[in-house]
């Protein structure tokens, strides 16, 4: 695909970004129902008007391609990414943020071609901030570009994590928590997945580890790939699945942080 089709497609993104955002501010000043997925997830009138405005955008510009999203069309994200071009989308990144009022959520998008992100835009209505990345083309807010911090010493260092909404398996995130608490110089839980990587892009955090689903990371893996973070896993990705596409033990950090980083996790293990 050249350069020209791929800007296109940037441009529809950003475009589609800033109209989800634009609706789920209004939705949050006009009030919105909310209910539970799994009697766990919060999820909310906003996430599925949201997610609902991006799909139609995209079926109606390329009705050939596949979408994975959040809310609509979740289950697309189990097959085989490595050769089909899709759309990956997170309406409300930060749904829990959303409901209560705190100004860290975001709408995530992420173009994929053969096996690798080549678009991602991570847009917060609430700062109108806008990151975007296309692929070999660096890393921007706005009109700014941006890169990762230069910071060397992990005790230096602020890292951002988050927590699962399923409470069974915490005992090797307590212990992961222990280790970063104990050889960093503070930490932080944001509550938004996709601008936590966006801010080590940018130079805001340091690092940042988690467990996550494919729409919460899509487009922002790229962003800070672009800055110039390492964007990897601190324990091996299974045999025969993409890294690109793999959601468990991420971590995202500068080419120095990431090697201390990746040792720490995989020793509190």
């Amino acid at each position: 695909m050249s350069a020209m089709t791929y800007n296109s497609r940037l441009e529809f993104c950003k475009g589609i970004a800033r109209e989800a955002g634009a609706l789920i501010v209004r939705e949050r000043n006009s009030g919105m129902q909310r209910d539970y997925k799994q009697g766990l997830e919060l999820v909310t009138s906003a996430d599925l008007k949201a997610d609902k405005l991006i799909a139609d955008a995209i079926h109606a510009r390329y009705p050939e391609q596949l979408l994975i999203s959040e809310e609509l069309a979740p289950k697309m994200a189990q097959q085989d990414l490595s050769s089909r071009a899709c759309w990956i989308v997170d309406p409300i990144d930060g749904t829990v943020n959303f409901v209560h009022g705190h100004n860290q959520s975001a709408v995530s998008i992420a173009y994929a071609e053969a096996g690798e992100i080549r678009i991602g835009v991570v847009y917060n209505p609430f700062t109108d901030e806008m990151f975007w990345a296309s692929q070999g083309s660096g890393a921007w807010l706005n009109r700014q570009r941006i890169q990762v911090a230069q910071e060397t010493q992990l005790n230096k260092a602020i890292i951002a994590t988050g927590f699962p909404y399923q409470k069974s398996g915490l005992k090797p995130l307590i212990a992961r928590l222990q280790a970063v608490l104990t050889h960093c110089a503070d930490i932080r839980r944001l509550g938004a997945a996709s601008l936590d990587i966006c801010w080590v892009a940018m130079g805001r955090l340091d690092g940042y580890y988690e467990n996550l689903s494919l729409w919460d990371f899509a487009a922002a893996q790229l962003i800070a790939r672009e800055a110039g973070a390492i964007y990897g896993h601190f324990q091996p990705v299974p045999e025969g699945l993409s890294g690109v596409f793999y959601g468990q033990n991420i971590l995202v950090a500068n080419p120095t942080l990431y090697p201390q980083l990746e040792s720490l996790l995989q020793a509190a293990d």
